[in-house]
């Protein structure tokens, strides 16, 4: 039998919200991005999420952004990510989630972040969940700036691609591995793995999920990931822990613990 990981994807599934999106506020700031910018990402992120895109409209998606990017120097963007980060992203990851991956890393497994997002932004919230491997958007770089080109596009099935590639790099036998997203665009990703599960779904997911048999979780309890999280639990977890109960069931312990602590700080 050949190695296991499990790839998670980021936005609704690992944090509460869109990393693209959340960093919109402070490239605005920056004089990165105009306001007609940030709505046009915001609605094309929408009908990414809800599922109403095609090859086209992906590509359409690709290129703008790409040329959103062209010409921004690659450390001030992140600069923006690195000072933004503890503000916009660490208190939106779902405690269900890191309780979830803290127990697949214990089993031995791999975890890898998938997002459409940018290397940029995926690469900072992955160290903060002590998860180096990230499949995520590249752009091509040239003298320190964007060039405008896409490197790579991490949506649909290029995710596949991805996985099917570092698998092949790493031993990794898909049919023992998991997948996680709340996205209908990852339904190529979660057939791709012998233990796919939804997230958040909404209802197309939800549906097709159903059709296939595949397990779903809701995760709820977004919270500041603390430094407990990132540590390796005393005991080990055997692969049978990683069961949806006890991920859900972890999560919701540490929340416990988090409202208490902070009604015993207010009082």
């Amino acid at each position: 039998m050949g190695r296991s990981a499990a790839f998670f994807d980021l936005d609704k599934t690992v944090i509460a919200k869109s990393s693209a999106l959340a960093f919109g506020g402070p490239l605005y700031r920056d004089g990165l991005i105009g306001r007609r910018d940030v709505v046009k990402a915001a609605y094309a992120q929408i009908m990414f999420r809800l599922g109403r895109t095609d090859e086209q409209t992906m590509a359409r998606t690709r290129d703008y952004l790409a040329e959103l990017c062209q010409g921004w120097p690659v450390d001030q963007l992140r600069q923006i990510v690195a000072e933004a980060l503890n503000e916009l992203i660490h208190p939106y990851i779902y405690a269900e989630a890191a309780a979830l991956i803290q127990g697949h890393q214990a089993a031995g497994r791999d975890v890898v972040l998938v997002s459409t997002s940018g290397d940029e932004m995926v690469r900072p919230i992955g160290a903060l969940l002590g998860i180096p491997d990230v499949i995520a958007t590249r752009m091509v770089v040239r003298d320190g700036h964007y060039t405008g080109d896409v490197e790579f596009y991490a949506a649909g099935h290029n995710k596949v691609v991805a996985v099917r590639q570092l698998a092949a790099e790493r031993g990794y036998d898909l049919t023992t591995c998991y997948a996680y997203s709340d996205s209908v665009s990852d339904v190529p990703l979660l057939e791709a793995v012998g233990h796919p599960t939804a997230v958040n779904p909404a209802r197309q997911l939800r549906r097709i999920a159903a059709d296939q048999g595949w397990p779903t979780l809701e995760f709820r309890h977004p919270i500041p990931l603390g430094r407990r999280l990132r540590q390796k639990p005393a005991a080990p977890v055997t692969a049978a822990a990683i069961g949806v109960g006890l991920g859900v069931a972890l999560g919701i312990v540490v929340y416990g613990r988090y409202r208490r602590a902070r009604s015993a700080a207010v009082a």
